[in-house]
């Protein structure tokens, strides 16, 4: 039996959310397959030599414990330590840098620039959003009218217009394989979530940016928007310690989310 460090914050406070209570769920599924033990990110580097893996989820955001998250990746790598998700990850766990490089790319994206000589490319409405590098959970976001764009200071923010859209839906992967969708079906409660059907569409677009990152093994969560004329445009890939919503799925899914989650954690110890 494997030993697995399950970092999180169980006393972290999120807007209409309880993560403390997903990860006591997944944690006591955990237990039963493998030698376990949680801790918060700040203990992650001191504690992580002495496990298989470290498994990091429901950890809040990196802004709050920059300096140590940075010193644990950087040593982690260093020394070959396993950590779930692996940290080769293009997602949100290197920041948001990839959504304005998916844009370029052509990838379905909310047209996103992170330096002035790209406002040009964005479309032309009434507000943007100007938001945080290495934000998380909508932190340090801030609403600019379009000629307050010219005092954005950029290297560490990006702008995006505020996009007018129907619905967000979020899809959810362990290992690549699709698990369920939950979808916010009232723009102003994000957290308000129920199940959404996922068509074949809309999986062929959810899989483009799991395919897109090349994890090796883990959880990944694909953020997108329904826009006014019907398209999926992402909002952003989750790859480091995307929060699940367990408590919004029925019981099969569930049980099965957390089967695949603990096949793949027992795969990734090697």
């Amino acid at each position: 039996m494997g030993q697995v460090l399950y970092v999180t914050d169980l006393a972290y406070q999120a807007r209409g959310r309880r993560y403390c209570d997903e990860d006591i769920r997944l944690t006591a599924r955990l237990r039963e397959d493998v030698t376990l033990a949680l801790c918060h990110p700040r203990d992650a580097e001191a504690l992580m030599d002495s496990f298989d893996l470290v498994v990091v989820r429901n950890s809040g955001p990196v802004m709050n414990y920059r300096k140590a998250y940075d010193s644990f990746r950087e040593r982690a790598r260093a020394e070959g330590v396993r950590v779930y998700n692996p940290l080769t990850g293009k997602g949100d766990m290197a920041g948001k840098g990839y959504l304005p490089e998916l844009f370029s790319a052509g990838y379905p994206v909310i047209p996103t620039a992170d330096r002035a000589a790209d406002l040009a490319r964005l479309p032309e409405v009434h507000e943007y959003v100007v938001k945080p590098l290495l934000g998380a959970d909508s932190a340090g976001l801030e609403f600019v009218p379009r000629d307050g764009l010219t005092g954005v200071e950029f290297g560490q923010v990006l702008v995006q217009p505020r996009v007018r859209f129907r619905y967000e839906v979020s899809f959810y992967f362990v290992d690549r394989a699709f698990q369920y969708a939950l979808y916010a079906p009232r723009p102003e409660r994000r957290w308000e979530l129920e199940r959404y059907e996922a068509n074949g569409a809309d999986l062929e677009f959810a899989r483009a940016f799991v395919e897109w990152n090349g994890l090796e093994y883990g959880i990944q969560r694909v953020d997108a928007c329904r826009d006014e004329d019907g398209r999926l445009l992402l909002v952003e890939l989750e790859d480091l310690n995307p929060y699940l919503s367990l408590d919004l799925v029925d019981a099969k899914s569930r049980e099965g989310f957390e089967r695949a989650f603990v096949e793949s954690v027992r795969s990734a110890m090697g």
